[in-house]
């Protein structure tokens, strides 16, 4: 079973406002359109990070105005509905999974998953399609859940063979702009790995390649030309272990 992420910045402009690159997004829909046991988990790219940044609500800063999390829920399940409609035309099974409505942390900001109804829909044959959101949190109102995040739970949760992360960069990259191979710690790529240029309220790259490094399953970074090699099993951009 495989666990991909589909990053914000590859499947939108993440400097215009609710812009999705359609023709991207399309591309990476037909490469996924033969793979079974799949779960798939998209970024929010310029869609909720812009509104998270703006209201100052972070995977660690909180709010209590039900205004700001409806419009950074809206905004992603905007995006939703249009990575489903590419999947779908793709004859992908894809069927949503709300975060919002599925998952929430506890105080010390430990999150509950439950995982019950992806496992049923996959059983069923579907593709299960979620995404970064706003979910509650105790004392703290409403927080932010990255992509990153919800693939390290569904891949832990699902016991999932392989994780693979779509980038707009083809690995991760040394002060050489050279993809490495392969990562086994953090500590050998420290320095190599900087913010996000782009709006982001969960960390970047660095923080993808920490949560990878904590996962049992191999996982991937590569680039948007690395898809069709990554789901038939070949070697794809970095592998972090």
């Amino acid at each position: 079973m495989i666990v991909l992420k589909l990053g914000g910045s590859v499947i939108t402009d993440k400097d215009r406002e609710e812009t999705v690159d359609g023709e991207r997004l399309a591309d990476l829909a037909g490469a996924i359109a033969d793979q079974e046991d799949l779960v798939v988990v998209h970024g929010a790219g310029s869609f909720g990070h812009r509104y998270a940044a703006k209201h100052g609500v972070s995977r660690t800063e909180g709010t209590h105005d039900a205004a700001v999390v409806r419009e950074i829920h809206g905004s992603m399940e905007r995006l939703n509905e249009r990575v489903l409609a590419a999947l779908g035309a793709e004859g992908v099974p894809a069927v949503p999974v709300d975060p919002f409505s599925l998952a929430y942390r506890m105080r010390d900001g430990k999150l509950s998953l439950p995982l019950d109804g992806i496992e049923t829909a996959l059983g069923e044959g579907f593709v299960p399609v979620t995404y970064g959101d706003v979910i509650s949190q105790q004392e703290k109102g409403a927080t932010i859940i990255s992509g990153d995040e919800l693939v390290v739970s569904l891949a832990e949760g699902l016991g999932a063979d392989r994780v693979g992360l779509c980038s707009t960069v083809p690995g991760v990259l040394d002060d050489a702009d050279e993809v490495i191979s392969e990562i086994t710690s953090y500590d050998e790529v420290a320095d190599y790995l900087g913010e996000s240029e782009s709006t982001d309220v969960t960390g970047g790259m660095a923080a993808k390649v920490r949560a990878l490094l904590a996962l049992d399953a191999p996982a991937s970074v590569f680039g948007p030309e690395g898809i069709e090699g990554f789901l038939a099993g070949e070697d794809a951009g970095t592998r972090i272990d």
